[in-house]
């Protein structure tokens, strides 16, 4: 195991550099960059993109004094545009550009942002607690969930139980998440007003009644404002009652392949020899499924829960981060994509990659830990 473990380290660097390099060479090919972004912002005409769309007049006329290679540069001097390439770095060929970012990421060194003048590990930092409490809450959730409700359609399979509970999760599982955010919104986000009669203040329409307001569920953020001067438990009860709705919204549809997962797990192995030698020795039902049955069904569903987590916490939702007012991972990403803010888009690539790579080791020798009858080194012979 030891070797296997070695190999897949050295693959990690060659395997990243790919990912990287395929990447930097795509961006080229896009339209617009960072330079015609801070022109089109210096010029106030907002987002750069909008010329490229038709919106823009000025936008799509294009000299600055013999070149055309910047949309909206017009009025500008050729030396301010080219004080902004240096700024940049796009003064160098793209070749030299990126060996120069990846001897930079070697040392972990990810530079600035070029907008928001701070550095990329900060913002990532910043943006962190938001990813994690969707990707935690939602991968626990699910599996607490899942597991359970799996094992008892696997043991009351084609009864009515295994039937609606099927029918349940098909339909959570057609449900996109963020049909199911605004369905929550409307349902509870609202303040659910009530009319309190012998209130001095008229009502409109000549009534003497007057709604007192109250709100079930927050509609963004991540805590209150006065999060900081709250007991120990009171921001308990403010973190949760703010998270509720975001994490149902992110989990709806994330338990249904897992629960039919762990059915049929169960199902294959209670069909195996050793589960009918287990209840001919007389045994009770619990003792074979959770004492000879678990380990094996379960080898599947708990090897891959790193990979489980690390995927909804990297794919954290931009619509769903953008319906609750949260300032996550996604929603740094796409505006860093849409503004070419390219030191967070490669900086962020470069760290989600590794330890994407990192957490399928893990999820290698949790397979192992599991069930030690597997040997990785001996599948490669």
């Amino acid at each position: 195991m030891g070797a296997y473990i070695i190999r897949r380290l050295l693959l990690i660097p060659v395997t990243l550099f790919g990912i990287m390099l395929v990447n930097f060479a795509l961006v080229q090919f896009v339209p617009g960059g960072p330079v015609e972004q801070a022109i089109a912002r210096i010029q106030g005409g907002g987002d750069v993109f909008g010329g490229f769309a038709g919106g823009g007049s000025d936008a799509n006329t294009v000299d600055l004094g013999g070149s055309d290679n910047y949309v909206g540069a017009r009025g500008l001097p050729p030396e301010f545009i080219a004080e902004l390439e240096k700024e940049f770095g796009f003064d160098k060929p793209p070749v030299e550009r990126f060996f120069r970012m990846m001897g930079n990421y070697l040392m972990f060194d990810f530079g600035e942002s070029y907008f928001r003048s701070i550095s990329v590990i900060e913002l990532i930092k910043e943006k962190l607690p938001v990813s994690i409490t969707l990707g935690l809450w939602s991968t626990l959730i699910a599996y607490l969930i899942s597991i359970p409700l799996g094992i008892k359609k696997a043991v009351r399979d084609g009864s009515k139980f295994d039937t609606w509970t099927s029918g349940a999760i098909i339909a959570a599982y057609a449900i996109p998440g963020f049909l199911f955010a605004i369905l929550l919104l409307v349902l509870f986000v609202p303040a659910n007003c009530f009319r309190i009669p012998g209130l001095a203040e008229a009502w409109p329409g000549g009534s003497t009644f007057n709604p007192t307001c109250y709100e079930l569920f927050p509609l963004r953020g991540l805590t209150s404002d006065n999060f900081d001067e709250l007991s120990a438990w009171g921001k308990v009860k403010d973190y949760v009652w703010h998270i509720t709705l975001p994490v149902l919204a992110s989990t709806i549809s994330a338990f249904a392949t897992l629960t039919l997962l762990t059915k049929n797990s169960f199902l294959d192995e209670i069909k195996k020899h050793y589960v009918m030698t287990a209840r001919a020795k007389g045994l009770s039902e619990s003792r074979v499924l959770y004492g000879h049955v678990f380990r094996n069904a379960m080898l599947i569903v708990i090897a891959g829960f790193p990979a489980v987590f690390i995927g909804v916490f990297f794919g954290s939702s931009l619509i769903i981060e953008t319906i609750f007012s949260l300032d996550g991972l996604g929603r740094l990403g796409f505006e860093a994509a849409v503004a070419r803010d390219y030191p967070i888009v490669f900086g962020t690539l470069f760290i989600f990659g590794l330890i994407g790579l990192v957490v399928g080791i893990i999820s290698d020798l949790m397979y192992v830990l599991v069930d030690p009858r597997i040997d990785f080194e001996k599948r490669e012979g």
